[in-house]
């Protein structure tokens, strides 16, 4: 089967060039024709490099971007680069920085091989970070799946079928959402135990004003469902204090309103039209094997 692995990078130079090896080291006893596509997020730095430790990568390109779009929108764009220009059977979406461990992709293979066409997501079992991230990423799970209904334990590092790339592409919440998009159109996923890596280089992206506007993003895409039972939460509240009520116990409403219209703001970045278009940002494309 082909595989095309689907790296979004944005300045980590360094971490791409040792992801590559890694990925080129762990595919080596794999019977399969893998390829790398790389997408340069308009990086500030130069990204293009020597890899000398290719053998195993059938072919390797970086997509240079013209402008700067932000994770989702990188990968986003990615999917579209390789159902249009690839022959692939499945596409594995992977981080550049080391944080989604290439001795995983094997895991991820196998299990394709006798997935019946079916995605499969790297469910996060164990993660890296320190233990206040973990309490702020925790904090995200729990949001998402009381607001949302939705429980959702995985990130960009999936392995998505012919078929499933297809879906997102035509659902307008991938431009916004990688992980609340996958989870809208698919109901049924396999899914696997996979490890929160740490960086090769430097300190993670992830600070909690973006993982605020990560979990955000993933909420926005199920905004029906959150308005529903964001309602329901209101009316149940002002019962509950209507003879207590005071500036401290309208505080949860008051927050509650404030992320009803992050979302809906955060909401207004699905459009399919750019996402339709996203190929026309492309600046160059660098094909190093």
């Amino acid at each position: 089967m082909k595989y095309v692995i689907l790296i979004p990078i944005y300045n980590d130079r360094e971490s791409l060039k040792l992801v590559v090896e890694n990925i080129n080291s762990e595919i080596k006893d794999l019977n399969h024709d893998i390829s790398l596509v790389v997408i340069n997020d308009a990086s500030s730095q130069q990204i293009i490099d020597s890899y000398p430790n290719i053998e195993s990568i059938s072919s390797l390109e970086i997509i240079n971007m013209k402008e700067n779009r932000g994770h989702a929108r990188c990968i986003a764009s990615g999917l579209k680069y390789i159902f249009e220009k690839k022959e692939f059977d499945f596409v594995i979406p992977m981080d550049g920085d080391g944080e989604d461990r290439p001795e995983e992709i094997k895991n991820f293979i196998e299990l394709s091989e006798q997935s019946d066409g079916k995605s499969i997501i790297g469910e996060r079992v164990k993660r890296s970070e320190g233990i206040i991230f973990k309490a702020c990423y925790q904090s995200h799970k729990f949001l998402t799946l009381a607001f949302t209904g939705q429980s959702i334990k995985f990130g960009n590092f999936t392995c998505l079928s012919k078929a499933t790339v297809k879906k997102m592409l035509e659902e307008k919440a991938t431009w916004n959402s990688f992980s609340g998009s996958l989870k809208k159109i698919e109901k049924d996923l396999i899914s696997t135990p996979s490890t929160r890596g740490k960086r090769y280089v430097g300190t993670s992206k992830m600070s909690f004003f973006n993982l605020l506007k990560h979990s955000l993003a993933i909420i926005s895409v199920f905004r029906k469902t959150v308005l529903i039972r964001s309602a329901l939460f209101i009316i149940f509240y002002i019962l509950l204090i209507k003879s207590y009520a005071s500036v401290i116990t309208s505080i949860p409403l008051v927050l509650l309103l404030i992320m009803i219209y992050s979302i809906s703001s955060l909401a207004l970045r699905e459009n399919i039209e750019e996402f339709n278009n996203a190929l026309t940002n492309i600046h160059d494309i660098d094909k190093v094997k």
